[in-house]
């Protein structure tokens, strides 16, 4: 049987989207979803950050809560449904019908308002990733932007907001994605939230220094609170550039990284993604219609049915039942 595949994090086309029911040039579209057997797919409300004044978080948030209301949009039902708990993953998966998920990418969105987070909760986001390249109002990010004029660290990890916004995403359900933040942003989150925590694209250190990737004491820190690293297909996290400048990764290079991170902290705490659509792509695994071969490279490295089925989608949803439970 056919594991329950849940792809954690892919962008979308915005504003003007693909009619995404057809064969599209995009890695991710309902029919390279059924032809890859990818069960469900996590769709991003992306905001890049910018300035932090009034008009930024206003235009943040509008684009947020459109992205969030389009995504929703694209499942009609019939041929994809959109779903809100993991129950509903799981029954849409039984039926044989691709889930539709949503999240948003970047607390910029917030502005200062703690209220967005319940806001973004009602409209069916599953996550909230905390920060983007560049620091925000809530956390310091693992990329600095100059041209923004961020310093190497702005709030030392957390700011005020940040530890707010967190307690708040506990207690509506929303899950944390610590993907972007900072070492000490990501460390103090996981020790703040009072449920267990996601990174949902992300790779190991260990591997490939890359300021986006996760060093054993942060996935230490993973296990230590239950939480769960998604190790995702972008070729830049998993292997250093070639002598011509170029970076090229594979199947076998993102196995590599699952299995490092397995090693470190045991299989219930790892996951897998493709960013697909936002800068993910490997050799092997360059849309969803090929995602069956890391079902395949798994396989032949000695995994049964039931790792692969957490690697996929039971260790995600361990923690996303966590947090609904933790919520309140």
């Amino acid at each position: 049987m056919n594991p329950l595949v849940i792809d954690t994090h892919i962008d979308i086309r915005w504003p003007e989207t693909p009619d995404w029911l057809s064969e599209t040039a995009q890695c991710v579209d309902l029919p390279k979803m059924r032809r890859g057997g990818m069960s469900a797919a996590v769709f991003i409300a992306y905001v890049g950050q910018g300035v932090r004044d009034h008009a930024g978080h206003a235009a943040a948030s509008a684009r947020a809560d459109s992205m969030l209301r389009h995504i929703r949009a694209r499942a009609d039902g019939g041929a994809a449904r959109f779903c809100e708990t993991p129950d509903q993953v799981e029954a849409s998966f039984a039926a044989g019908i691709p889930a539709v998920l949503s999240a948003v990418e970047n607390g910029y969105a917030m502005g200062h308002d703690l209220g967005r987070i319940a806001a973004w909760r009602k409209l069916g986001a599953i996550y909230l990733t905390l920060t983007h390249d560049g620091h925000n109002a809530l956390a310091d990010s693992a990329r600095p932007r100059k041209n923004l004029h961020d310093a190497e660290s702005e709030h030392g990890g957390l700011s005020p907001l940040g530890r707010a916004a967190i307690a708040e995403m506990n207690r509506v359900g929303l899950m944390l994605d610590c993907s972007h933040v900072s070492k000490a942003g990501m460390m103090q989150a996981a020790e703040l939230s009072r449920v267990p925590i996601a990174v949902t694209h992300t790779a190991c250190a260990a591997l490939c220094t890359h300021p986006r990737n996760l060093d054993d004491e942060q996935l230490d820190m993973i296990r230590q609170v239950g939480g769960v690293a998604q190790i995702t297909a972008v070729a830049s996290f998993l292997k250093a550039p070639g002598a011509n400048g170029v970076t090229q990764a594979s199947v076998s290079d993102l196995v590599d990284h699952v299995e490092h991170a397995i090693r470190r902290i045991g299989l219930d705490h790892v996951g897998i993604s493709s960013d697909f659509d936002g800068g993910g792509s490997v050799i092997g695994w360059a849309n969803a219609a090929e995602t069956q071969n890391i079902t395949a490279e798994l396989t032949r490295r000695g995994y049964g049915a039931r790792e692969i089925g957490l690697l996929w989608s039971g260790n995600f949803l361990r923690v996303w039942r966590q947090v609904l439970r933790g919520a309140g």
